[in-house]
């Protein structure tokens, strides 16, 4: 069976879910095979990566990650390819992973495909492309596919019959022009106990409509009901109320979650581009002819300031 390379994303010793998802769409290519960077990480990570289908672990020790930018993980997963001749590589679709994975792409003479939200058992994938309003399938023709996959668009799945992973050691040297920048600091943002916006499996974000950076608080209190990721439309981010990296969107971030509610939010393509794969989406506006309904699954056509305080209420209630 062809072996599928998936490069493994951590929060310390726990696996990040995206991983997971990247481990589930592998199965359906070959038998995946997990690659991790950093010291001391392998074992600490290899019952949940064996339990999601893992059979092997290239362990790349190095304290270069995180000494410097993404150079030295593609070089090092380049060096794993060579040894473990994947029929894919699988990666979250990231900011940075998908700098790997060009870069990556590069070195191997291959192609990438990037933001794609399905895996085909042929190779092929589904993206989501100009903006989001189209989705084509897509498949590289020379060397191996390099895939950086979108989270959430995929159910983590647990291999049906998980065995033990073998962990291999693998020792990459890495070049002088890989260590060109260097990382000095590294800060970390403080979100409390809400999921990170890129990879949460629900979502409530603002627009416009909320009226002023107090009324945010109506947002953040249905998505603490909800145990979801805040974001906001780039007319909120624009006016200051928020951060830019709680922005949805094109020239935001991507989200893909399994919950969608958008509070305020008109639906302009800009906000769309970011949103718009999301597998249920739920719209509060009290404009019926709001370009969001065209996307919605469901859409309440009401003042916000009566609609979701109510509704995080009654989900208080249901949680008691």
């Amino acid at each position: 069976m062809a072996t599928v390379l998936v490069l493994v994303d951590a929060a310390g010793d726990v696996v990040k879910k995206t991983t997971l998802e990247l481990l589930t769409a592998a199965r359906s290519l070959g038998e995946p095979a997990a690659v991790v960077l950093g010291p001391g990480q392998a074992a600490a990570l290899s019952a949940v990566l064996a339990e999601y289908g893992a059979a092997t672990i290239y362990a790349v020790a190095g304290a270069e990650f995180d000494q410097y930018l993404v150079a030295p993980k593609a070089e090092a997963l380049a060096a794993v390819a060579a040894q473990a001749t994947p029929a894919a590589v699988l990666v979250s679709s990231t900011p940075e992973n998908k700098e790997i994975a060009a870069r990556l792409a590069i070195k191997l003479g291959s192609g990438v495909l990037t933001d794609a939200v399905a895996v085909n058992p042929d190779g092929s994938v589904e993206q989501s492309i100009f903006g989001g309003s189209i989705t084509v399938t897509s498949k590289v023709r020379t060397g191996v596919p390099v895939i950086a996959v979108r989270p959430n668009s995929i159910t983590p799945e647990p291999a049906a019959t998980p065995g033990t992973a073998e962990v291999v050691e693998v020792d990459v040297p890495l070049s002088d022009a890989a260590k060109a920048a260097t990382v000095v600091e590294h800060v970390s943002e403080d979100k409390g106990a809400r999921p990170a916006l890129s990879d949460a499996s629900i979502v409530v974000s603002g627009g416009r409509g909320i009226g002023t950076a107090e009324n945010f608080r109506i947002i953040e209190q249905l998505a603490d009901t909800l145990g979801a990721a805040v974001g906001a439309s780039r007319a909120v981010v624009d006016a200051g109320w928020v951060p830019h990296q709680m922005q949805v969107g094109q020239t935001g971030v991507t989200v893909s979650p399994q919950l969608y509610i958008a509070v305020g939010i008109s639906g302009a393509i800009q906000h769309r581009a970011g949103m718009q794969t999301s597998k249920t989406i739920i719209a509060i506006n009290k404009d019926p002819e709001a370009p969001i309904f065209e996307l919605a699954d469901y859409g309440v056509v009401g003042d916000l300031f009566t609609v979701a305080p109510q509704l995080t209420d009654e989900l208080a209630k249901r949680k008691e």
